[in-house]
């Protein structure tokens, strides 16, 4: 029996670190989903679906900045902690780095 108790993690490694420049985002196909990997100027990454709930605008296109990213289609504005919009919000994933090596967690 599942239930979402019993949801499966699917644990990816992306690549390096590296390959994605400060301050911009890139997007990765995992299990057939389209994620965003964002890597704000100071180095910390993030990542959400990288469909906008509002238009399907590509996020990792968007402008990132005081975590946040800002849609390119309708500039819509996303927490990219908390995937939390004015009036949607986006899923997030855990995102961390390992040993240079960018590591997504996808549930």
């Amino acid at each position: 029996m599942n239930s979402k108790n019993d949801a499966v993690e699917i644990v990816v490694p992306l690549g390096p670190v590296d390959t994605i420049p400060l301050g911009q985002g890139c997007t990765y196909v995992v299990d057939g989903c389209a994620i965003a990997v964002f890597r704000q100027r100071d180095g910390q990454l993030f990542a959400t679906h990288n469909a906008c709930p509002h238009r399907g605008g590509p996020l990792a296109d968007g402008i990132i900045g005081n975590g946040q990213v800002i849609c390119p289609l309708h500039s819509r504005q996303f927490d990219l902690t908390t995937g939390e919009s004015a009036d949607c919000a986006v899923r997030t994933c855990p995102v961390r780095v390992e040993d240079d090596e960018i590591i997504l967690t996808l549930a």
